[in-house]
């Protein structure tokens, strides 16, 4: 009982309440916040760390930034949600704020539009090789379950499109990379969408920040070329896949296109089929035969490997090494 005491008491202010609003309705920065309350930042913050202590707010970090939102998860979450839903809609005060935060919310989309139009030649061009996006995307969504995939996260997210594609039909995703420009063009296209129940964050391939056996699928995109270490790459996000999980990885079949290298930073020119699946068997998934979708030049493979039922916990570091 203590410590729905002490989120009540945490809750019990005017201006934390309002904090509650803002933070149900996305991500938002205590910049951004201060902007909005008409408030100092060090007051912002004393009441933005109350609440993060009491469960009802989620905090987390992006380099120097620091984000918060409505908590999704623990036992006082619910509690934050029946808060802010009791909350009046008509509220003078809450009907301000709500309007700064469309401010603050325009400002991104202009940003956000303003560094998409600045790459979208680079993207065409590269799209314009293979087959188009929504053939790719009907057949991923045909090799993960319509139900039962509550987590699901999107490494290498970028503009959070596969977010945009699977948000609606689980129950919490989360997409990562390593770009705060991407992820800017990101938190604009999910608020469009109004996918409450995706998230991105900044975050390294390699050493996901993530507990094992956290997600139910795993989704790699047009990233896996990028990689350094594809394999470790793929070593790291199996850890993290319950028993029965899914990791999807779609990229390019080995191909002869430099110019994708030194015009795209592409490190590798597309994989073979058995080297991928190779990579899979060796961090302890059950890859399936890959799936080929031909384009003019490019051939678009998905590969899909499970985790299986009664696997052996994954090593926190998978085996790097790729085959032959």
């Amino acid at each position: 009982m203590e410590f729905l005491l002490n989120a009540l008491k945490a809750a019990a202010e005017p201006t934390r309440l309002r904090l509650l609003a803002l933070c149900a309705h996305g991500e938002l920065t205590v910049t951004e916040l201060t902007q909005i309350l008409g408030q100092s930042q060090p007051r912002v913050s004393r009441h933005l760390k109350l609440l993060c202590e009491a469960g009802l707010l989620e905090r987390y970090r992006e380099g120097i930034w620091a984000y918060y939102r409505l908590a999704e998860r623990g036992p006082t979450a619910e509690l934050a949600r029946t808060l802010v839903d009791a909350l009046p809609a008509d509220d003078s005060g809450l009907v301000l704020d709500l309007e700064r935060l469309e401010s603050i919310r325009d400002s991104r989309r202009t940003a956000a539009a303003r560094y998409f139009s600045e790459n979208a030649g680079r993207w065409h061009e590269i799209r314009s090789l293979h087959v188009p996006e929504a053939e790719v995307e009907q057949r991923l969504l045909s090799l993960l379950p319509e139900t039962g995939v509550q987590d699901l996260l999107d490494v290498g997210t970028g503009t959070g499109r596969m977010l945009e594609l699977f948000g609606p039909r689980v129950g919490r995703a989360l997409g990562i990379d390593s770009s705060r420009e991407m992820l800017a063009v990101a938190r604009v296209n999910l608020e469009k969408a109004g996918l409450r129940n995706c998230q991105v964050r900044l975050g390294d391939m390699y050493q996901l920040a993530l507990p094992g056996q956290s997600q139910d699928a795993v989704i790699f995109h047009q990233v896996l070329h990028f990689a350094e270490e594809p394999a470790e790459a793929l070593g790291e996000a199996a850890r993290l896949l319950r028993p029965g999980g899914t990791l999807l990885v779609v990229d390019f079949a080995r191909h002869e296109l430099e110019a994708l290298r030194t015009d795209h930073a592409h490190r590798r020119l597309g994989f073979d089929s058995g080297e991928v699946e190779g990579w899979m068997a060796k961090a302890g998934l059950a890859p399936e035969p890959v799936v080929a979708l031909p384009g003019q030049p490019l051939t678009v493979c998905v590969w899909r490997g499970t985790r299986p039922p009664a696997a052996q916990p994954v090593p926190t570091r998978a085996i790097a090494g790729a085959l032959s």
